[in-house]
């Protein structure tokens, strides 16, 4: 037997069968001697063997009817039990009926005993049946969780129905490892009871129970991890150095079972997720639907996801535009995939050079533009400030003096928090490019196009930031470079931000600054440490954390978007529009040739000198650049962000 339950083989439904009229057969005679008292002779001249056999065999073709032996006893559950109950109502009812009708005339027994016998028999007989398969489950239970030294133990977030379905698929399949030793809960009414056989424990008493029994992993469904309640505890599971598994919900496991492969590690993207935000689908849907729109930095973290949303809303037409030729053939056979029914057209093209992008305009004819290409890593940019320029000045001034030449509906362009305040020559760049569209409004060319920045932090798990790396760091047995102990950053999923970004272009009117609610502030430090011990690691033992120094044009602190001096709310709590001052159209544009005339001349010194006065606020930190300042010091508040 132990081979069977141990190696997870099936006992054949012949044998289970076989087994199951031994029962009855051992019942009912047992009941027959006790209501006769065991007298045996008595019993033996009774014709004892007709009734038994005359039993046993109506018994056998109703539970062989209503299949009882076909279920795998190992995994009985209520249902089995109701039929076994079912079964053995209906042997005795037919049983009764026949006996009455045919039988008592031939051989002839008191009708009052066979009555009670059959009462009886009811009970013992149910009763041995449920048994037998109640110790079927418990061995099965106790040799695959206890007897197995090499399985991996687990608790169960939750103690719902849902949790229960994830604890019944871990032990029917055949290849799991793993051994749930109960479910972890904060309901009071659940705490310290047993659920199919496992104990339901307080997960704020989780510490005291790691010190009593080996727990190896804590699995959770994936949905829902924004609540609180579910972050504090995978706080307090990662802390305590137990892995973290995620699971889908039970609606979405292959052909209704829980898919092996769909277990995956906890990733520092999900604890850091917030709740789902709501966005106006409604009207979103009618800005694109049948519009042309442009996407320029297609390919990349943000602009991919935009092609992605707006592809929803069943535009007629997509321009994926970028120059990465690879991430864009990537992209397309996506939207092909995805997609079918919607056109895209793919456009390779440099946002700088003019002529191709007046080429992309005049055969598309763009109806809505987002404008996601941009130069966005700080130390690169500082190091190579024309080409900082020429993309994110140049490439932007081209795109929306495009967009107001053809007369295009609406202008988005993504922006960054770096470029409040700026410290570092992207994110003056970046703020450059912000006030040219700004001033665009003012433009006299400029009679339909209304020009709208959003403007937000760090997302994660976008290209080259700082979550992929330190995964990449983690796989190579570290050490996690960090630059200050106490940096900090906001952080937000890029489908969340580029739902932001679509809702902000729905109620943009031309010429504001929306900044996006970016939540609490993350200390890079606490990120690493959690990703380290998610990974099943120890930090400082296995993985070491090297503090490396601030990068040239680094903030320790970013500035706070959705400060209340500095905002006005909208309708959406998450958006909020700067208060910003409005710029001459033709002073901006003046600078800019300027800056431009600069840049060609590939002085280094000039160009942020240049920029410097284009943007007051702009102090470098950490940075060759930092002569320029005066000491270090200006006045921070020469105009309001």
């Amino acid at each position: 037997m132990k081979k069977y339950l141990l190696f997870n083989r099936v006992v054949p439904r012949w044998m289970i069968m076989i087994l199951d009229i031994f029962i009855v057969a051992t019942s009912y005679s047992f009941s027959y001697f006790l209501v006769y008292r065991f007298e045996f002779v008595n019993i033996l001249r009774g014709y004892f063997f007709i009734y038994t056999g005359l039993y046993c065999i109506i018994a056998a073709e109703v539970m062989y009817i209503m299949r009882i032996h076909t279920g795998l006893i190992r995994y009985s559950n209520t249902r089995d039990v109701m039929r076994i109950f079912g079964s053995v109502f209906l042997s005795t009812l037919l049983y009764l009926v026949i006996v009455n009708m045919w039988v008592l005339p031939k051989w002839p027994i008191n009708p009052v005993t066979i009555n009670m016998v059959m009462v009886v028999n009811f009970s013992v007989s149910s009763t041995l049946l449920i048994l037998l398969r109640t110790a079927v489950k418990s061995a099965y239970y106790y040799i695959n969780n206890y007897s197995n030294a090499t399985k991996t133990t687990v608790l169960i977030y939750g103690s719902d129905n849902s949790a229960v379905l994830v604890k019944q698929a871990l032990e029917t399949s055949a290849k799991t490892n793993f051994a749930v030793i109960g479910f972890v809960d904060d309901d009071p009414n659940k705490i310290n009871k047993e659920i199919q056989q496992v104990k339901v424990y307080d997960i704020d008493k989780l510490d005291k129970l790691i010190e009593k029994s080996k727990v190896d992993k804590l699995i959770i469904m994936n949905h829902h991890l924004d609540e609180d309640a579910k972050k504090n505890a995978l706080e307090k599971c990662i802390a305590l150095g137990i892995q973290v598994l995620t699971v889908p919900p039970s609606d979405q496991w292959i052909y209704g079972k829980l898919n092996l492969q769909q277990i995956k590690d906890l990733k520092i993207e999900d604890l850091l997720q917030r709740k789902p935000i709501k966005i106006d689908t409604t009207l979103i849907s009618q800005d694109l639907k049948g519009k042309r729109v442009l996407v320029t930095g297609a390919a990349g973290s943000i602009g991919s996801e935009i092609v992605q949303q707006v592809l929803s809303y069943e535009p007629s037409m997509v321009i994926l535009c970028d120059q990465a030729e690879s991430p864009l053939h990537e992209l397309r056979l996506q939207v092909e995939e995805n997609f079918p029914d919607v056109t895209a057209k793919i456009f390779i093209a440099d946002i700088r050079n003019y002529g191709r992008m007046y080429k992309l305009f005049l055969d598309c004819r763009p109806q809505v533009v987002f404008h996601a290409a941009a130069y966005k890593h700080v130390p690169m940019v500082e190091e190579n400030p024309t080409e900082g320029v020429l993309t994110n000045v140049l490439g932007t001034k081209n795109v929306a003096d495009l967009a107001v030449a053809f007369g295009v509906g609406k202008f988005v362009m993504i922006s960054t928090d770096k470029a409040v305040n700026p410290s570092s020559v992207m994110g003056t760049t970046k703020r450059i490019a912000e006030i040219y569209i700004q001033s665009l409004k003012n433009s006299p060319a400029n009679k339909h196009t209304r020009f709208i920045t959003t403007r937000f932090g760090n997302v994660l798990g976008s290209n080259g930031s700082v979550i992929p790396r330190f995964k990449a760091q983690i796989e190579k047995g570290g050490p996690l470079t960090v630059t200050h102990p106490e940096i900090t950053r906001y952080f937000m999923t890029i489908p969340e931000a580029v739902h932001l970004v679509l809702e902000a272009g729905t109620m943009g009117i031309g010429g504001e600054i929306f900044i996006f609610d970016m939540g609490d502030p993350v200390k890079i430090t606490d990120l690493a440490l959690k990703m380290i011990r998610l990974a099943g690691l120890e930090p400082e033992r296995d993985i070491k954390i090297l503090y490396t120094g601030l990068r040239p044009g680094e903030k320790l602190y970013e500035e706070l978007l959705n400060d209340g001096e500095n905002t006005m709310p909208t309708y959406h709590e998450k958006i909020k529009i700067s208060r910003v001052i409005d710029y001459s159209y033709d002073q901006v544009v003046t600078d800019i040739v300027e800056l431009l005339a600069l840049n060609k001349q590939h002085d280094d010194i000039a160009i942020v000198n240049k920029m410097k006065e284009i943007v007051p606020e702009f102090i470098s930190k950490n940075s060759q650049f930092e002569v320029l300042d005066n000491n270090g010091s200006i006045e921070e508040d020469v105009f309001e962000i």
